[in-house]
């Protein structure tokens, strides 16, 4: 997809960090940056997504302006060679970040909103977002170690091959390894309504050989490592993340519908990694 890279501005003390990551993002990537400050619903507004120079100008939007204008010097620093949009919509924030996601080549957003970079807020954007946007989303949070590899969930086979291809062009833009984590799990491959089984290491093996097919071609510079942890697969996960410069977990709701609860694997990820995470529904 070569539309923008999206990024929610929400003016908090983690805003830097989710602008910086964004621009990024938008340079790897070759596309544009689009700055998005969301803002709540006017007495008297009218449709969806409305821009604010449509509204009535009052003081709120006008601070909304400013916090994008820092927003666009901070992605400038960044990523000088980016071209950067921003505009200020109205209405509430998963339902207008998942709109301007469904042309967006990669979404971005804060951890936990105001609170830094703590773990993920219940009910918070990201975490209402992760079900949401069919799109690649990256959640911002932690320390990210950037001379790490970029890791790979390895949990079920359904989402795999997408995670696969989205890490496997990470860690050649970023000119770093990449390490696949084998994570005990239940196969996300079943009918729905049936009953579900634990794979055998060997089916765990042949569904990363066939995930990985060809990209091993399609991408000779990255360096690829393969672990399979002994214990408890998230806690696991969670270890690994504090060396690496980003996470990648394949997503699908249950019964595969967007919208649908994640699976452990992935809001772990989303709550207790100590890197960002890049959420692939597939």
């Amino acid at each position: 997809m070569s539309g923008p890279v999206v990024v929610g501005v929400d003016g908090s003390r983690s805003n830097p960090a989710v602008v910086e990551a964004a621009a990024k993002a938008a340079e790897r990537l070759g596309v544009g940056l689009e700055l998005t400050q969301v803002v709540g619903w006017p007495a008297g507004a009218g449709r969806f997504g409305i821009p604010s120079w449509e509204m009535d100008g009052t003081g709120g939007y006008a601070s909304a302006r400013g916090v994008l204008a820092e927003a666009e010097r901070q992605a400038h620093s960044a990523a000088p060679r980016v071209r950067i949009s921003r505009e200020v919509l109205v209405g509430k924030p998963e339902n207008v970040l998942e709109c301007e996601a469904r042309t967006a080549s990669l979404t971005v957003v804060g951890a936990d909103g105001a609170q830094g970079y703590g773990g993920l807020r219940k009910g918070s954007l990201a975490g209402r977002l992760s079900a949401r946007v069919s799109g690649p989303l990256l959640v911002v949070r932690g320390r990210p170690n950037p001379v790490g590899p970029v890791l790979l969930a390895v949990h079920g086979t359904s989402t795999l091959r997408g995670a696969a291809e989205f890490a496997f062009a990470e860690a050649s833009a970023r000119g770093a390894d990449l390490v696949a984590v084998q994570l005990r799990n239940i196969s996300a491959a079943r009918p729905y309504g049936g009953s579900a089984h634990a794979m055998t290491e060997d089916e765990e093996d042949l569904a990363l050989a066939g995930a990985l097919a060809g990209l091993r071609e399609r991408y000779p510079d990255v360096t690829l490592r393969c672990r399979r942890p002994r214990g408890r697969s998230r806690r696991a996960l969670v270890e690994a993340s504090a060396e690496s410069q980003l996470l990648v977990v394949g997503a699908r709701g249950r019964f595969g519908f967007v919208g649908s609860p994640l699976d452990p694997i992935c809001r772990t990820a989303l709550r207790e990694a100590d890197c960002p995470v890049a959420l692939v529904h597939c």
